[in-house]
């Protein structure tokens, strides 16, 4: 891994951890200027350091907190539904928004089905800094699909970005008017 990558993976372990770059360089020895230099792939850290930050930082997976997420989707009275961030794959769905779906659709990527509000929201993610958790929620307007398997009405969504037990990305998907 170079030092740009294994900054990247420092940022992201940091940031999913819900700590400041303070804060970790006091639990390291080392001032905040340093974190930022390794963050950014600018200094590398050293095979010895990068194992103390790991050691820190990553924590086994804890599958009973997925579990208790998907029990909590699936019974909500709102309509809401559980995707993988990557994959779109569906993860879960409340009995609501299964209701206005005429198929059974859980391990499907939702992505064939999204409206052309939802491609373009898809699409700036990225800029937006959504795949690093600089932005963690955001609500759009979508239209219509017409989609017979998946029908989509037009409505305001809320999209909440969330990390799973095994490190990969959820999304909540939650129809707020």
């Amino acid at each position: 891994m170079n030092a740009i990558e294994q900054g990247r993976a420092l940022r992201r372990l940091r940031m999913l951890k819900g700590i400041k770059q303070s804060h970790l360089g006091e639990l390291l020895g080392v001032d905040q200027a340093s974190i930022s230099r390794w963050e950014r792939g600018t200094v590398p850290l050293g095979e010895d350091r990068w194992r103390t930050v790991l050691d820190l930082l990553v924590t086994a997976p804890k599958p009973a907190e997925d579990a208790a997420l998907k029990r909590l989707v699936t019974s909500s009275n709102a309509k809401v539904h559980l995707i993988c961030d990557h994959s779109h794959r569906l993860l879960a769905a409340s009995l609501p928004r299964q209701a206005e779906w005429h198929a059974h659709l859980l391990g499907s990527s939702l992505l064939p089905y999204a409206t052309a509000e939802i491609l373009a929201a898809e699409e700036g993610l990225a800029d937006r800094g959504w795949h690093e958790g600089f932005l963690v929620s955001l609500t759009l307007e979508t239209g219509a699909n017409h989609d017979p398997v998946l029908p989509i009405a037009p409505s305001r969504v809320l999209w909440e970005r969330m990390t799973l037990a095994d490190g990969s990305a959820a999304r909540l998907v939650t129809t707020v008017g």
